[in-house]
């Protein structure tokens, strides 16, 4: 990616608005301590929620960044990913950038049909022929899909919670593919990016 593939100041200011806020909330739940009659664990968790959110927008802003210069449709992988993180269908989508994955993955079955964000939910509904495995796109194509992809030897990420995940991040630990992955436990998408996971939309 380079810079020219988007503007990061409209995204820069918001996260230092977000983050402005989430000082005050802080400084606030400091003073809040003083007061004995006041309990402020509750308070922890909506700090962690407020930066788990801020996070998220930005890494979904990242994503469309980093899929832009791929693939045409790339707005048509956000709309999947939202709509089967809401419905917790699990999902493995495998976008190429410039390496070729072919002797990285595992031969899937071809479908050979252009980037659609409906056809895309058919393949992941749970029961279809097609929903286990991952999904290849290459340019504005969904190349094929029942993909095998090689699986991270990562231990001890907290993030990285089943075999979706271990396949997302293995894969772009050996080449510059963008992998997104849908938790069918939990509804969390994320996507995986040299090696490292960063959630997207966590319900």
């Amino acid at each position: 990616m380079t810079s020219s593939n988007c503007d990061f100041s409209p995204m820069k200011k918001l996260i230092k608005e977000d983050l402005q806020q989430m000082i005050f909330k802080i400084e606030s739940l400091i003073n809040t301590l003083d007061d004995e009659e006041e309990c402020v664990l509750g308070e922890f968790e909506k700090v962690k929620k407020g930066f788990l959110g801020i996070e998220s927008s930005a890494a979904t802003f990242y994503l469309n960044c980093y899929l832009s210069p791929f693939i045409e449709r790339y707005m048509d992988l956000s709309l999947t990913i939202q709509s089967l993180s809401e419905r917790r269908h699990g999902a493995l989508i495998a976008v190429q950038r410039s390496d070729s994955l072919d002797t990285l993955i595992q031969p899937g079955i071809s479908v050979g049909a252009p980037v659609s964000h409906t056809l895309l939910e058919s393949i992941f509904y749970p029961g279809s022929p097609l929903h286990d495995g991952a999904v290849l796109i290459k340019a504005n194509q969904i190349v094929s899909a029942k993909h095998i992809l090689p699986l991270t030897s990562v231990q001890n990420n907290e993030r990285i919670t089943g075999t979706r995940h271990r396949a997302a991040v293995g894969l772009t630990e050996l080449s510059d593919a963008i992998v997104l992955v849908v938790s069918e436990e939990t509804g969390k998408a994320s996507f995986a990016n040299k090696g490292q996971l960063f959630p997207v939309i966590t319900p």
